[in-house]
């Protein structure tokens, strides 16, 4: 399969070769390419031309906007590529920004690749001619599903390359090099802002093909040290009758997997959906002990909640996105224990009002429930059979769940219009009116007003 370029990226190519210089298409476009992935988010590296004429070269293709003026990156508005030069970094401080960048259009590739985290990201391909440059054997790494550094004495001044790597070992089902292995393992996250961990999370959770061979090489490095939460997961037992899968780090690696499978392309929904699968039980390493002879972990649902927002929080998780796996994490359990315990109405309606509230519905919560049947190796669960979500799911059916709980009937003006006075009563109503309707499924003011006064003592305005 020939590697090709967009008709204007071509152009743009063919106008710096005519000016001294040569544009070579670097980065993951390239790597998606050897492993047949479509991509088109363009790199360009363009050597032999100072940073002044390829602006002037640009320019013949519309407005040029200096992205990263510092680090030689400019694009062409209305062209979907980051054009740049090649550059030295030096490290000067902490954290992913703590760099010296020095521009330099005299680097030959492979010299100007060796900047570059892993080898399977140094490839390049001239555009022109189609020539591939690879000199440091990232081809060879793809055929062989390995993760391998291009310079292990570099490697080391980013540390947010140990969660690049976790994240494209999800992504891509490759392994680890012994030598990548032990460089990430002595990497410091610390000096990482939680928005950027949260990024290759997000990479990782949501592109992953197998997020759990990620987050198992973030265990194996020790890196998981810098996630307590997740950490705190390791060894954790469970009752073998319910999980022979073993500890709840073991069960949750097989949930991540499972739930990936369940993505379906909405963003929004996949993120709540992997979030709430990787949280959904951090309750359990509180709440675990021995009675009678059985692992149990008690409220673990609800104990669950606080380190969810904790881990979420330091990530600097969007707010409500957080309120959604969190929800998960407080519910993961309704759908079986709703069909097991015959929930009232109310129930179902309650539930459906609170999901309602995040922006969730009872089929998301049944998607993630499912993921977490299916992530242990009971017999059912490897028959793939889960009736209690079916179940759940027929029953909220035939009581219009959501359609009954999706918002107040009774709102203050229906009160307020039967002469009551404004105050603490008010809000007593409110909250009677709002039980009869998730009891009752009536959607009625004046009927729920009704019934919810018989038992009153509201105060009316004489």
């Amino acid at each position: 399969m020939g590697f090709s370029v967009s008709p204007a990226i071509e152009s743009i190519a063919r106008a710096i070769a005519a000016s001294g210089g040569r544009a070579i298409v670097v980065g993951g476009v390239v790597r998606d390419h050897f492993l047949g992935i479509d991509s088109k988010d363009y790199d360009l590296e363009v050597y032999g031309l100072p940073v002044a004429k390829l602006e002037e070269v640009l320019a013949f293709f519309g407005e040029v906007i200096a992205i990263g003026r510092a680090f030689g990156v400019l694009r062409v508005k209305g062209i979907g590529a980051d054009i740049s030069l090649p550059r030295r970094d030096s490290k000067t401080g902490r954290g992913h920004r703590g760099f010296i960048v020095e521009l330099d259009p005299s680097m030959d590739f492979a010299e100007a690749a060796r900047r570059r985290d892993l080898t399977i990201n140094a490839i390049g391909i001239d555009p022109i001619t189609g020539e591939v440059l690879d000199p440091h054997g990232g081809r060879r790494d793809l055929e062989r599903k390995v993760l391998r550094a291009v310079d292990a004495r570099t490697f080391p001044e980013d540390s947010l390359r140990g969660l690049r790597a976790a994240q494209f070992m999800a992504r891509f089902e490759m392994a680890a090099d012994p030598g990548l292995h032990s460089l990430c393992a002595a990497l410091d996250l610390s000096d990482l802002p939680g928005e950027r961990m949260w990024e290759e999370l997000v990479k990782l959770l949501l592109k992953g093909v197998r997020p759990s061979l990620g987050l198992e090489f973030l265990r194996t490095t020790a890196l998981l040290r810098f996630f307590p939460e997740l950490e705190a997961m390791v060894g954790v037992p469970q009752d073998p009758e319910w999980h022979p899968e073993g500890t709840v780090w073991e069960h949750t690696l097989l949930v991540v997997d499972e739930a990936a499978a369940l993505r379906t392309g909405d963003r929004d929904a996949d993120l709540s959906l992997m979030f709430g699968a990787l949280c959904h039980d951090f309750g359990k390493p509180a709440t675990t002990v021995f009675e009678d002879g059985r692992v149990r972990s008690p409220n673990h649902e609800e104990e669950g909640v606080a380190p969810a927002e904790a881990f979420l929080g330091r990530l600097h998780c969007p707010s409500a996105l957080a309120e959604q796996v969190t929800a998960f994490v407080r519910y993961h359990l309704a759908p079986a224990h709703y069909i097991k315990q015959s929930a009232s109405p109310r129930g179902f309606r309650r539930l459906a009002r609170k999901l309602g509230e995040v922006g969730l519905k009872l089929d998301d919560l049944v998607r993630l429930a499912r993921a977490d049947h299916f992530g242990r190796t009971t017999p059912d669960a490897l028959a793939r059979e889960f009736p209690s979500g079916e179940a759940f799911l027929r029953r909220a059916s035939e009581l219009h769940a959501e359609e009954h709980a999706a918002k107040d009937v009774v709102m203050g003006r229906h009160l307020l219009a039967r002469g009551m006075l404004p105050g603490p009563p008010i809000g007593e109503i409110l909250r009677r009116c709002r039980a009869i309707q998730e009891e009752t499924g009536l959607t009625e003011p004046d009927r729920i007003i009704d019934l919810a006064l018989a038992g009153s003592g509201a105060a009316f305005d004489e």
